[in-house]
C-alpha cells in the first residue's frame, strides 16, 4: 500500500509542479510522476534536516518543501528530457 500512495502523491506533486512552472513542459506523464515521487522523497529529507519531520495536524511546511523540490526536479528533468529527445530526433533526421 505504501507504493500506491507514493505513486498517487508523486502524480499529484508532478502535476502541481508542471502547473507552477511557466511555459510548456514536454516530459510524458509517467516521467512527471517519477519526478513527483523524487520531489516527495527529497522534500521529506529536507524537511527532516530542518527539524520539521512531523508536526501536529497537517504538515504544511513538509508539503511546501515537497512542492519546491518537485518543481526543481520537474524543471531540470524536463530540460534533460528535451535535450536527450532533441539529440535523438536530430540523429533520426540525418
Amino acid at each position: 500500500m505504501g507504493w500506491l500512495w507514493a505513486i498517487i502523491v508523486g502524480f499529484v506533486l508532478g502535476l502541481l509542479a508542471k502547473a507552477l512552472i511557466p511555459g510548456r513542459q514536454h516530459s510524458p506523464l509517467w516521467l512527471t510522476t517519477i519526478f513527483g515521487i523524487l520531489g516527495a522523497i527529497v522534500g521529506n529529507s529536507v524537511a527532516r534536516a530542518f527539524g520539521v519531520e512531523s508536526t501536529r495536524g497537517i504538515d504544511w511546511s513538509r508539503h511546501i518543501f515537497q512542492i519546491v523540490a518537485a518543481v526543481i526536479i520537474v524543471y531540470v528533468g524536463d530540460m534533460l528530457y528535451m535535450a536527450t529527445l532533441g539529440k535523438r530526433k536530430g540523429r533520426e533526421r540525418a
